[in-house]
């Protein structure tokens, strides 16, 4: 079997670090003993842009992501999306910036290259703060609202960050959010803020081709672990 090689380590503001991983044609991303992503594992984080893009009407929709990760959720937003789409991605680690742009150039296929795309090293939290408006807000940050690498990120998934979420969205915007579990808990956390709710089950793996699509654009397939989106709609 190959072995795997450490590339590089990212330190955190809580004294963990993140370290990237490859073993022959395959990356992985590490938080201690846990794996926070991997090029094997893409369906739940492309269903998360596919899914919102559904969602979304008119031509020209300005779409904010939080979390470069792998960079399945912005290929697979960029493929839903006509030309005059603009998508900002806010990461906050510079060091994933560099991955995406060195060792892992090749999975990312030229998509931060895309003329639609604007990346910034940057807290999404401070995004969602200032003056723009979100057709979409699609989070892929830390593990969900149960998170693991940052604590600051906490303040995303509370009322005070939610009801800021809500404010910087179009009427019938959507925010978008990627979990590696259920949470009936945040589910009301996200009624009380003022969002209607669907909670949605999707496999970490990616879809074969060809496999039928649900009536909102996600390939369904029954292999692997179960991931949680949540579309909350501004009412």
């Amino acid at each position: 079997m190959i072995p795997w090689v450490l590339l590089d380590a990212a330190p955190l503001a809580n004294g963990a670090s993140l370290r990237l991983k490859r073993r022959g044609n395959e990356f992985s991303i590490m938080l201690g003993d846990n794996e926070l992503m991997s090029s094997r594992l893409s369906g739940s984080e492309e269903a998360l842009a596919s899914l919102t893009c559904a969602k979304l009407a008119g031509p020209a929709p300005r779409l904010l992501i939080g979390g470069l990760g792998m960079g399945f959720t912005l290929r697979a937003a960029l493929t839903c999306l006509g030309p005059q789409a603009r998508i900002t991605v806010a990461e906050l680690v510079p060091q994933v910036i560099a991955w995406a742009r060195g060792p892992m150039a090749e999975i990312f296929g030229g998509s931060l290259d895309d003329p639609r795309v604007a990346l910034a090293q940057a807290d999404v939290a401070r995004e969602i703060a200032g003056d723009a408006i979100w057709d979409a807000i699609l989070l892929d940050v830390d593990n969900g609202p149960d998170g693991l690498t940052q604590p600051a990120n906490d303040g995303l998934y509370q009322p005070e960050g939610l009801k800021r979420a809500r404010k910087a969205l179009k009427p019938g915007g959507v925010l978008a959010i990627w979990s590696a579990r259920d949470d009936e808990a945040f589910t009301k956390k996200l009624k009380d803020a003022g969002f209607s709710v669907e909670v949605l089950a999707v496999r970490a793996s990616r879809a074969k081709r060809g496999a039928r699509l649900t009536k909102r654009g996600a390939r369904l397939t029954k292999r692997g672990a179960r991931h949680t989106i949540w579309l909350a709609t501004r009412r």
